[in-house]
């Protein structure tokens, strides 16, 4: 591919049982890609959130570090009784968690160039709230910490000072850093004693703030997802509840507010569809975001920065939406439960691409230049059909492979604007494809035969599983739900004894007429 001299080349970490491997590309040279660092002994694999680095956890409580450049170890960590392990978003540093012990602090910080553990503290225990322990800015210039009623702040140049000053917060249950800048941090308190549960967003980097620059309080919630934009000057507060007072659905209810750090919009962003909020997500540039919304077939739309709606993207089995790095394109899909739809989407020139199906898919992510997407089907989630497929910007398949057990598919991050600007990436892309084809007829004489010989001779199909006659009106009732045509399709065995059936007919109709 024609790019840029200077744009980093794409990998890959693959993590199947007790091993890892670093894959280089696409473009993969043969259809295959290069194994840049293979059969690592790995539990767990993580890359820095600036690409430089990658951790992988192996399964005598050490903790390696390699350099994702040269692919060699650069360091290593014996840590006892070891739970966890998170690496800083530019591989600075790294924090682990043992198994707590009465009167030992079991969450260290290490200073990975030296080797060094510089903090320590305790904690009883580890969730998605409260892991990694200290957060960091994308930047790694301002680091803080959850604590009781409380969030404490690090001066990241030398964390023997302890946390330099302390946000009070009564009742805080968990906390969002803005990343780029961080300039403000946002809190969650939950429903206590009739007082309704809020959001607010503090200033950072004052030690007498105390008041919140923002907040919105709301009842009838749990739980929150707190994201930042680029730029950190919208937060989108995903808020759910455990139950849905409505009766209208099984798993509780869910609405979306959006607060800005300047006070402008503090309330719920206006979607128009009732139901549980599937995904929200900002664009890269910080500028718009998109939401999957709304009772099966779920609405997505894209609203700016103003919240105020600026593209409808249809209705259909959807509860995944992915913005391409580069900007220009979306991709709109249903994994999970869901039938593995994928839509493509120019969402520049308002017009849709193409759509595809990557059926069981647990991730899925664009890469770092934005002209492929991948999904993977991994275990624990599914323990059948694992693999990695590869899309195309516009959903056309580039490459497939199949595993007896996959754990983790993760492109390497890179920033984006590394790669050269998009247009000019797909016409690379598209001249790749251009050669790979070979002109009609000037292929050689035995591969010419062997397609005469196939196409005379086609494959036979696979027959059609068995399908029982409660299913049929199931199938009917399910597609109606995705937005389906509800048309139903017999299958050959089935179409087969349909005739069957009809000749039977015919010949007793033909016998008593007869008689």
């Amino acid at each position: 591919m024609a790019l840029d001299h200077h744009s980093p080349s794409l990998q890959i970490l693959v993590r199947r049982p007790e091993e890892c491997s670093l894959w280089t590309g696409p473009p993969f040279p043969n259809g295959q890609p290069n194994v840049k660092l293979d059969k690592v002994n790995c539990l767990n694999a993580k890359f820095s959130d600036d690409g430089s680095l990658f951790m992988v956890v192996k399964s005598n409580s050490v903790v390696s570090i390699y350099d994702c450049e040269s692919a060699n170890e650069i360091r290593s960590f014996q840590v006892p009784n070891l739970v966890a392990a998170s690496l800083s978003p530019r591989g600075t540093y790294l924090q682990t968690f043992q198994k707590p012990a009465p009167q030992e602090k079991n969450v260290t910080l290490w200073k990975i160039e030296t080797g060094d553990s510089i903090y320590q503290l305790s904690q009883k225990s580890m969730t998605r709230v409260n892991w990694p322990a200290i957060q960091f800015s994308s930047d790694e210039a301002t680091a803080c910490r959850l604590a009781t009623n409380e969030l404490q702040f690090f001066d990241t140049g030398d964390f023997s000072k302890g946390f330099v000053y302390r946000l009070r917060v009564p009742g805080v249950a968990s906390a969002e850093l803005s990343s780029s800048p961080a300039s403000h941090v946002a809190a969650f308190v939950p429903e206590s004693k009739g007082v309704p549960a809020s959001v607010q967003i503090y200033a950072c980097g004052n030690a007498s703030q105390s008041q919140p620059v923002a907040r919105r309080s709301f009842f009838r919630c749990s739980t929150t997802q707190l994201k930042w934009n680029h730029g950190s000057t919208g937060l989108l507060a995903m808020a759910q509840s455990d139950v849905d007072k409505t009766n209208q659905s099984y798993y509780g209810e869910s609405k979306l507010y959006y607060i800005t750090t300047d006070g402008k919009y503090e309330g719920l962003v206006p979607l128009r569809k009732e139901g549980p909020v599937h995904e929200a997500q900002w664009s890269y540039s910080g500028l718009e975001f998109a939401v999957v919304y709304g009772f099966m077939p779920a609405k997505a739309t894209l609203f700016d920065k103003n919240c105020n709606p600026i593209l409808e993207l249809g209705t259909g089995p959807y509860n995944t939406i992915r913005w391409n790095p580069k900007g220009k394109f979306l991709c709109l899909a249903g994994f999970g439960n869901l039938p593995g739809d994928m839509v493509f989407w120019d969402y520049v020139e308002k017009k849709q691409l193409a759509s595809t199906k990557a059926e069981w898919s647990v991730t899925s992510e664009w890469s770092p230049d934005g002209c492929y997407f991948m999904t993977a089907t991994t275990a624990p989630r599914l323990q059948v059909d694992n693999g990695i497929k590869i899309f195309h910007y516009n959903g056309s398949l580039y490459f497939k492979k199949m595993f007896d057990k996959l754990y983790q598919a993760d492109w390497k991050p890179e920033s984006p604007s590394k790669f050269g600007d998009i247009t000019e990436l797909i016409k690379s892309l598209d001249s790749i494809k251009l050669e790979d084809k070979k002109p009609s007829g000037q292929g050689p004489k035995q591969t010419q035969a062997s397609t005469k010989a196939s196409s005379a001779n086609p494959t036979a199909q696979k027959p059609a599983a068995y399908r029982p006659p409660h299913a049929k009106t199931a199938a009917s009732i399910k597609a109606e739900l995705l937005g389906e045509s509800s048309a139903e399709t017999l299958s050959k065995n089935a179409l087969k004894n349909k005739k069957k059936r009809e000749k039977q007919k015919e010949k007793k109709a033909a016998a008593d007429a007869s008689s």
